[in-house]
């Protein structure tokens, strides 16, 4: 699962905070989708243009074009990343639901992946019930943060 990754759970937080701003500064859910797209896309430009550089760099005998491979095989959380919060900024966009009910659901989906995998983290390694509560609850809460600071910013 590409949202596992580090790039994965860099990308929802990262799509996290720019709904949040999207959110903040009124946009649509057509526009706030558009400026999640173009935002995670540039990241993911830069994301691999940096994995290849450093791969290619560090890689004693590896192409440059496996380097890409590489780097572009790696980054693919990043892009999963805005699978889930883009749903909801749809249904918004087409106008099944409210702008700032989508602007929430997305954020609150972001917060119910982090959790999920969390849980399933330590779910995997047979941890104890409390113990995948704990870390379900540790890795949403830089998520539930950006709501909180949303919502004070948006009142």
């Amino acid at each position: 699962m590409h949202l596992s990754t580090e790039e994965g759970i860099y990308g929802l937080i990262l799509v996290a905070g720019l709904v949040a701003v999207a959110g903040n500064t009124g946009l649509s859910s057509v526009r706030a989708l558009a400026f999640v797209l173009v935002t995670v896309g540039v990241f993911w430009v830069a994301h691999v243009y940096s994995g290849t550089v450093a791969a290619h760099s560090s890689h004693a005998g590896l192409t440059l074009r496996a380097s890409l491979r590489m780097a572009r095989k790696r980054s693919r959380g990043l892009l999963a990343a805005v699978v889930p919060p883009a749903i909801p900024l749809v249904l918004g966009a087409v106008g099944l639901i409210d702008d700032l009910v989508a602007d929430w659901i997305a954020m609150w989906t972001i917060v119910a992946v982090l959790a999920l995998l969390g849980y399933l983290t330590y779910r995997r390694r047979d941890a104890p019930l409390r113990m995948c509560l704990l870390a379900a609850v540790s890795t949403a809460a830089l998520g539930f943060v950006i709501i909180v600071a949303k919502a004070l910013l948006h009142h």
